[in-house]
């Protein structure tokens, strides 16, 4: 039974603000296999100061660092509050700084997550089958306990996004003119394209919602 990664967007963080800060390797943070496909979303040590300016109301920051050969890394972590800290530092896991970045201090740009992933097991993966683009998730499936998420499509493994319109789990090819599945770089420009209908099912790989309710709100 196949996994599905689940893309959760929140609405809110719009223009997020960015942060400058010197990332620090952290050898207590772990970075394993279930961090690495995220299954778990990584841990990163940051100031009760620095919350506070980032706000991030789902405890989750995105962090971009510049590599020396000017390319770009990214990595989305779940926070964890540290009295000790100072407000321009963070602390990422050690495992994380020397395999993508090979130092273990560097300057870094944080802020509030416009969206993240979340890897599914198998099991949890099976109870999205038959939902369809339109209905509502129990965020307590990846975590967002309180939480309702709304399902807004998905893709399988070959990249085939699922469409609104086309009902059930099936798959063909559409001749597209338009978003979803098919951006044209010219006015008129249609294209036949291979899709999938509009239910979750085992050839699902990817999932997108957004959150449409929040813990305390009607």
């Amino acid at each position: 039974m196949p996994e599905i990664k689940v893309v959760i967007s929140d609405p809110e963080v719009k223009k997020p603000r960015r942060v400058k800060v010197i990332a620090i390797a952290d050898s207590s943070l772990p970075y394993g296999e279930d961090e690495k496909s995220q299954k778990t979303l990584p841990k990163a040590r940051i100031s009760p100061t620095l919350k506070k300016i980032l706000d991030p109301q789902l405890g989750v920051i995105s962090i971009r660092v510049k590599k020396q050969d000017g390319s770009k890394v990214k990595l989305v972590a779940q926070i964890v509050t540290d009295e000790s800290m100072q407000e321009g530092e963070i602390r990422l896991p050690e495992g994380f700084m020397r395999e993508k970045l090979g130092v273990e201090r560097t300057l870094a740009e944080v802020m509030r997550a416009p969206s993240f992933q979340i890897t599914l097991s198998p099991e949890k993966s099976s109870k999205l089958y038959g939902l369809k683009i339109g209905d509502m998730v129990d965020g307590s499936i990846v975590g967002l306990s309180g939480y309702s998420l709304l399902i807004t499509g998905g893709s399988d493994k070959a990249g085939a996004p699922m469409l609104p319109y086309i009902p059930g789990p099936v798959k063909k090819y559409l001749l597209l003119s338009s978003p979803p599945g098919f951006h044209p770089k010219e006015e008129g420009l249609r294209r036949r394209k291979f899709v999938r209908g509009n239910t979750v099912s085992e050839d699902t790989v990817q999932v997108n919602t957004v959150i449409v309710k929040r813990p305390g709100s009607k």
